[in-house]
């Protein structure tokens, strides 16, 4: 994939010229102000592994509906320790739960979040979405329920990734100042979401982050999800406005403004997907102590195993 947006250097001069609603803060305080009903459900899973123990998680997300995960934790006695949160690409879900041992095995807590309504790519999940889709929504997620920021998906998964993080620190292995949160592409795009929504993380580690700079991506990316958007526009030529109005609450930039964590993001030059200028929106507007790799000739994989070696010093370095 050649270079189809900005240049590394204009990347790094590039500012976003997003601008948060009024009501931004307000909007979340509100949506969040629920406490939920019930406290997570962590259950023993015998999956076969000897060195990671293996729970299965429901927790309360928005509305009180369950969401699932999987909270997998380093063999021998229990002990308090640092966890690791992970948000998932768009289309994923949580996978088996023998699935994803990283972490665990560099003995941290290691929580997957399940995606509600999504997990028909590459792993499935089990968790369902009852929100409201508006009318003619074009199929995915981004134009779910765009009449309103009150109905939109990103809403409700978002108040989900918030609550995973809350799980997490409720359980009795885990240092609740000690909480890192992550994830690839939709996954890094929730993460900012949450760095700007929950205090007290340890870190942020976005991955080529989705939902950044949100019109930028659906005027620049030559490939989905960013051009589901478009798909809708090219139909409802007469709803652009109120369409970027709705994005503008879910949009990683402003979150990222929002944070006070230490942040190490990853941004691709060749990313197709999430076009890196969208990256940089949000990565520049980013609030906490921050630093970026950048990967020159590669796309949405962005540093694959390369940059997982880069995270686990980063996080080894702030969380032990």
């Amino acid at each position: 994939m050649p270079l189809t947006d900005l240049t590394r250097d204009e990347c790094f001069d590039y500012r976003s010229e997003a601008v948060a609603p009024a009501d931004f803060d307000a909007f979340w305080s509100g949506t969040l102000a629920p406490d939920p009903a019930t406290g997570p459900v962590f259950t023993p899973v015998d999956c076969g592994l000897s060195q990671v123990r293996v729970q299965d998680v429901t927790f309360a997300g928005y509305g009180g509906a369950p969401v699932r995960g999987w909270l997998r934790l380093p063999a021998g006695p229990p002990r308090l320790r640092g966890c690791v949160v992970e948000f998932l690409g768009y289309g994923r879900g949580r996978g088996l739960a023998h699935e994803n041992l990283l972490w665990a095995s560099a003995g941290y807590a290691h929580l997957v979040m399940d995606t509600r309504g999504q997990g028909w790519s590459a792993a499935a999940g089990g968790t369902g979405d009852e929100g409201p889709s508006g009318t003619g929504p074009v199929p995915g997620f981004l134009t779910r329920g765009v009449e309103s920021p009150g109905t939109h998906y990103y809403r409700r998964l978002y108040t989900d990734a918030v609550r995973c993080v809350e799980a997490a620190r409720s359980h009795p292995e885990v240092d609740a100042d000690r909480v890192v949160v992550t994830g690839h592409s939709q996954g890094g795009g929730i993460s900012l979401a949450v760095s700007g929504l929950v205090p007290g993380l340890a870190g942020v580690l976005p991955d080529v982050p989705f939902l950044c700079d949100i019109r930028r991506g659906a005027e620049r990316a030559a490939l989905a999800p960013y051009t589901e958007i478009a798909d809708y526009l090219q139909l409802h030529r007469d709803r652009a406005g109120s369409v970027f109005e709705t994005l503008a609450y879910f949009d990683g930039v402003h979150f990222a403004a929002r944070a006070t964590a230490p942040a190490l993001f990853s941004i691709a030059l060749m990313d197709p997907v999430c076009p890196p200028s969208t990256c940089f929106g949000a990565y520049h507007r980013y609030a906490g102590s921050k630093q970026v790799e950048v990967y020159g000739f590669n796309g949405h994989e962005g540093g694959g195993e390369h940059h997982r070696a880069r995270q686990l010093d980063w996080v080894r370095e702030r969380i032990g």
